[in-house]
């Protein structure tokens, strides 16, 4: 991983296929991932970039399908959750990997007297993975991640870690959300075009390097070491991208 350059991207093209991570690049973090919202504005600039771009246009991100569908179902867009883990066409073709539940249950065994002495602590149980989260107490990064690598040196070779910003994530290997765009550039309405992904996170760079393969157009969001060829300062920076295509 590289440190990025404040580079800004050249101006958004209806011929691109679009993959947009949501917390932290379409709307702002929150304390905790039932905390955001989703305003009217966001939602009317994807209805128009996907009407642009002939539906080329899919949510890439760490939250479950389910919780996709609550914040932008009504827009019908193409969705991969659990970065990657699950995958919904444009067809609307559900792809998704075994779930883990016997680890899964293991794991939430063991971090229990940790989530009780320390309640700023939020483990989140999606369909697919555990995500513990520590940014209302970040003085517990350390211990959060001592010992999630601990859970996951335990089971194995059957789980992976993945972090994020202030999040530390159990899930099944050999997905992400590079993964998960190659796949959707197989695909229609996506495939034979230039791929844009636009991302913030540590998780994000699977997806980066997968576009960059492509020749595409990668995007970090804010600060940070990055493989992505572009930088755009925060969330509103990214909207007003996506609406010089869009307006």
């Amino acid at each position: 991983m590289r440190t990025l350059r404040a580079k800004p991207p050249p101006p958004a093209s209806a011929d691109w296929a679009y993959f947009l991570d949501v917390d932290g690049s379409l709307i702002e973090l929150a304390a905790t991932p039932a905390a955001v919202r989703v305003d009217a504005d966001l939602l009317r600039l994807l209805a128009d970039l996907q009407a642009r771009t002939e539906g080329a246009l899919a949510l890439v991100s760490g939250r479950t399908l389910a919780s996709l569908d609550d914040l932008f179902g009504v827009l019908g867009l193409p969705m991969a959750g659990q970065h990657g883990l699950e995958r919904r066409t444009a067809s609307g073709q559900l792809c998704s990997v075994p779930a883990p539940l016997a680890a899964k249950q293991a794991i939430k065994h063991n971090l229990a007297p940790l989530l009780a002495r320390h309640p700023g602590l939020m483990l989140e149980e999606k369909s697919l993975t555990l995500a513990l989260h520590y940014r209302r107490v970040p003085h517990l990064a350390a211990t959060v991640h001592r010992l999630m690598r601990r859970e996951q040196a335990a089971i194995g070779d059957a789980l992976e870690l993945q972090f994020g910003k202030c999040v530390v994530e159990i899930k099944p290997p050999g997905r992400d959300k590079g993964t998960a765009i190659a796949a959707y550039l197989t695909e229609a309405p996506f495939c034979q075009r230039r791929p844009v992904f636009v991302g913030d996170d540590i998780n994000d760079e699977h997806g980066f390097a997968a576009v960059n393969r492509l020749d595409g157009i990668s995007i970090k969001v804010g600060r940070g070491p990055s493989c992505a060829r572009y930088r755009l300062p925060n969330v509103a920076a990214v909207r007003h991208w996506l609406s010089i295509e869009a307006a």
